[in-house]
Order: structure tokens, then C-alpha cells, then sequence
């Protein structure tokens, strides 16, 4: 079978099976893609080809036009998945892409704002306004249940409930769970839905919760120019958006004595180790509050 016929069911698999995102098929497909390019240019018309001395010329001449070692590191990844979905399919015998490593990538510890940013972003939305008041809603929700942006557009009105305090989230993979909210969250999306959302609503009746002013549901790419106008309204340094209030979210819990297990669940994510990451982001700022509040922290008249 033609190398973009099987790149196609695999992308189909990843739509079907695995509920992958557009923007995470759109990833593969270019990345497979231009690995499939590859191998024409050197001749390879067939997938059972492919060698581990192909697979590394691959990779080197990736890191000699300039290519960071993470974006390396994901093309490996996704070539390894392809190959194992090949295997299964009973195209390939063996996962050829799995005889090369990917470089190792120093880890990034997120950037998050502090509890003073957060005020100051949440203070910036007009809610004499049913703009404001959709924005408002949105900072509260996003920094009180620390989901991710496909999380929050995708919610519906049927999914909030706020007599209990919570929102029902899809997640990755189609994962159902509980978003958690507190008192200001539940203020404010109850004053949106309200007044905020009836006064955006359109002719067009839908059920999506927060609304553009088209009346229409609101993109990922609408909710991150909103936050990144306000951060910049509240004269904030970093660069806000969906998933800083995430990484907030996390790092304010850990740092507040919340156990990682409880933030893994309330984050969504599948693997403890992806949560661990914001135990070295809180030990980080315990050192920065030891250091400036400990009388002798600063010493050196050490023996």
C-alpha cells in the first residue's frame, strides 16, 4: 500500500479510536508527512524499507537546518506511534522506528503567575458589560479549575451546575471529569449566564456556554486573545494565556499543601509524572520565601 494511503488510516485512527484533536492530527500529518518526503528523496517507496541508518540521517539532517531538540524528540515520538499502528495492521513485522532514540530534552519548568497576577487579571474585565462578564467568568473558571482551553470552548450550559460547585469536563482522549469551582467562579459564571450570555446570544439558539459576539461558540483562539489583551491591560510581564492560569492553578494548590494525587486528578492528567513537574516549581518558590524571610538564610560565615 502507497506510504500516504497508510499515513491516512492512521490518521483516521487517531480521529476515531483515540479522539485525537484536529490540532494533534494536524501535527502527525505534517510531521509523518514530511518524514514520508524524506524517504522519496532517497529513494525509499516503501514503509518496509525504512532502516535504522535511514531513520538517523533523518534525525541529523533535522538537527542540522536548526530544529530544537523538543521538536526532534516529538517527531520521534510520532513515527514510533505510526510504526506500532503499522504493526498492529500487520503492515510492518516490527516497529523499525523504535531502533533510534530521541535527543533528550532538558525539562522546562511552566511559567505561572502569582495570586496578586491572578487578582489583577480578574480586575480587568468591565462587567457593566456582557463582554466583561463573559471574560470575568471565563478568568474565574479557567484559573479555578485549571482546565485546558479545548476544555473550557467545549463546554456546554447543561455541563455547569452551580449548585454543587462544579463543571462536567471532556479531556483528552474523551476522559469525562468533575472541574472543581469556588465562590467568586460560581458568582461569576451565574451573572453571565444571566445577563452576559443572553445579551450575546444570536438567533441561533446553541448550547455552547460561552459565546463570541456573534452569538456563535467561542474558539480556543478567541479565549486566548482575551486573556492575552487583559494581561497586558493588568500590566503583567508574562505573556498570559490559557495555559498559564493552568500552570497556576497547579502551582497554587501545591503550594497551598494540596496532595499531587489530588492535583493529577483535578488536572486530568493520565500520568502522575506529568504532575511532578509543579513539585519542583513549588520547592522552587519555598526556597525563594526561605531565602527572603529566614534571618540567617543568607549567611555565609558557614565553617
Amino acid at each position: 500500500m502507497d506510504m500516504n494511503e497508510l499515513l491516512e488510516q492512521f490518521l483516521t485512527h487517531l480521529r476515531v479510536t483515540r479522539n485525537a484533536s484536529p490540532y494533534t492530527i494536524k501535527n502527525y500529518s505534517n510531521d509523518i508527512g514530511q518524514f514520508l518526503d524524506y524517504c522519496r528523496t532517497k529513494g525509499v517507496g516503501s514503509l518496509e524499507q525504512v532502516d535504522r541508518s535511514l531513520l538517523r540521517g533523518y534525525l541529523a539532517e533535522l538537527d542540522a537546518v536548526g530544529y530544537v531538540k523538543a521538536s526532534i524528540a516529538r517527531r520521534v515520538a510520532e513515527l514510533r506511534s505510526f510504526g506500532d499502528f503499522l504493526v498492529r495492521e500487520g503492515v510492518l513485522e516490527r516497529n523499525t522506528f523504535r531502533t533510534v532514540s530521541a535527543p533528550r530534552v532538558p525539562k522546562r519548568l511552566p511559567h505561572y503567575l502569582t495570586v496578586a497576577e491572578v487578582e489583577a487579571l480578574l480586575a480587568v474585565p468591565d462587567t457593566s458589560t456582557p463582554r466583561g462578564l463573559r471574560d470575568r467568568a471565563i478568568i474565574e473558571v479557567l484559573y479555578a479549575a485549571g482546565l485546558r482551553v479545548s476544555e473550557l470552548v467545549g463546554l456546554n450550559v447543561a455541563d455547569v451546575d452551580l449548585h454543587q460547585a462544579l463543571v462536567h469536563v471532556v479531556g483528552k482522549g474523551g476522559k469525562e471529569r468533575i472541574g472543581l469551582l469556588g465562590r467568586p467562579a460560581v458568582q461569576a459564571l451565574r451573572a453571565y449566564l444571566k445577563v452576559g450570555r443572553p445579551a450575546l446570544l444570536g438567533q441561533r439558539p446553541t448550547n455552547a456556554l460561552w459565546l463570541n459576539h456573534r452569538g456563535g461558540r467561542l474558539t480556543t483562539r478567541g479565549v486566548a486573545l482575551i486573556l492575552s489583551r487583559a494581561g497586558k491591560q493588568a500590566g503583567i510581564r508574562t505573556p498570559v494565556s490559557p495555559h498559564i492560569l493552568r500552570h497556576s492553578f497547579a502551582t497554587h494548590l501545591l503550594d497551598g499543601g494540596a496532595d499531587l494525587r489530588i492535583v493529577q486528578e483535578l488536572l486530568g492528567h493520565a500520568n502522575l509524572a506529568t504532575t511532578q513537574i509543579y513539585t519542583h516549581v513549588s520547592q522552587s518558590r519555598a526556597r525563594e520565601v526561605y531565602m527572603r524571610a529566614h534571618p540567617r538564610a543568607g549567611t555565609s560565615d558557614l565553617p
